[in-house]
């Protein structure tokens, strides 16, 4: 059986990171954009981070331009955005696509655990957010306009289980 710890990703800074590092805690990835609507819920997922962090919560950011191009910038520009004007220090990723022919392969099997709206594998939009469990089993999934500070309680009770 496959879990989000069978996966790897690249840190912003080029780095490759295995996900089986995090195993034992839980995660909550969110797709991310530096010129959205949303860029906002940095400061909830960083709220989360400091709340959380030491219970075993570990939050994962992947830059992504496929909705409006509101992520042009070269993945430096990107961590510094992020840490200059909302004080980002949780792990955030290289810049990847989560739909299409080039989707990042944790994020097609994010997807596929986790259906969207009427069933839909696609994400939508900018910070669509999955939770997972301490199994490495996806949890839930949240639409963009779900705030980080919304997913408190499920977040509380996986720390919990």
């Amino acid at each position: 059986m496959t879990t989000a710890y069978d996966f790897q990703a690249t840190s912003i800074d080029g780095r490759t990171v295995p996900l089986d590092q995090f195993k034992g805690k839980v995660l909550l990835i969110v797709n991310t954009a530096s010129a959205c609507g949303f860029t906002p819920q940095f400061a909830g997922l960083q709220e989360l981070h400091q709340r959380y962090g030491e219970r075993g919560l570990a939050v994962l950011g992947f830059p992504c331009n496929q909705f409006g191009s509101q992520d042009p910038g070269s993945n430096d520009e990107i961590a510094q955005f992020c840490q200059r004007n909302y004080g980002v220090d949780f792990p955030m990723m290289s810049k990847i696509d989560v739909n299409g022919p080039k989707a990042d392969p944790l994020y097609r099997w994010l997807t596929t655990e986790k259906r969207g709206l009427l069933g839909s594998t696609a994400i939508k939009w900018n910070f669509t957010k999955f939770l997972v469990g301490k199994d490495g089993k996806v949890l839930k999934r949240y639409p963009p306009q779900e705030s980080p500070s919304a997913l408190a309680k499920d977040i509380e009770a996986a720390l919990a289980a």
